[in-house]
């Protein structure tokens, strides 16, 4: 692979959680969390994004979001379930980026509020269409996700160097 090709990074939230007398770690998913999880786990297949890599935090919430909406995928990439993604400020989430191997070219980010949508909107210079438009009228709800694309290696990724390709959100 060619770093001259861009690379996607998909930032994925986890799907709406149940609130029950548990650690915020282990909070499971909502009936609801369930459903829009795998409709999300649609959407993604149909980006026809190969994915190479999914970096998955490790709480309870965000591994069912993935393993409901992987099962949609044609291909199940490599994942990673990252510690350093719960709880994680954009800071925090470009280093575990930047650490990602150059031989992987699309990589999915399963995590949490406000990290995600932070990341998102942080790593956004410019976008397409109204991606830029709809992801700031709906913020970053349960279960939405973002697809940016950047020309580099991991190393170099930063602020401001990815296009935000597109936005989806449930019930949009």
């Amino acid at each position: 692979m060619s770093v001259a090709e861009p690379r996607r990074i998909v930032l994925f939230r986890h799907a709406k959680a149940d609130w029950p007398q548990v650690t915020d770690h282990e909070r499971p998913l909502a009936d609801r969390g369930r459903l829009d999880a795998a409709e999300a786990g649609r959407r993604l297949a149909d980006t026809a994004i190969p994915f190479d890599l999914a970096l998955c935090s490790t709480a309870t919430r965000t591994r069912e979001t993935w393993k409901l909406a992987v099962h949609e995928f044609p291909h199940r990439p490599k994942t990673v379930y990252e510690e350093r993604v719960y709880e994680a400020s954009p800071g925090e989430l470009i280093a575990v980026l930047n650490e990602t191997p150059d031989d992987a070219q699309n990589v999915l980010l399963i995590g949490h509020n406000p990290g995600v949508q932070g990341l998102a909107e942080i790593l956004t210079g410019s976008a397409d269409g109204d991606a830029r438009e709809r992801m700031s009228r709906r913020g970053f709800p349960a279960a939405a996700f973002a697809v940016l694309s950047f020309s580099g290696t991991w190393k170099t990724l930063e602020p401001g160097v990815a296009t935000l390709l597109d936005y989806w959100a449930p019930s949009e």
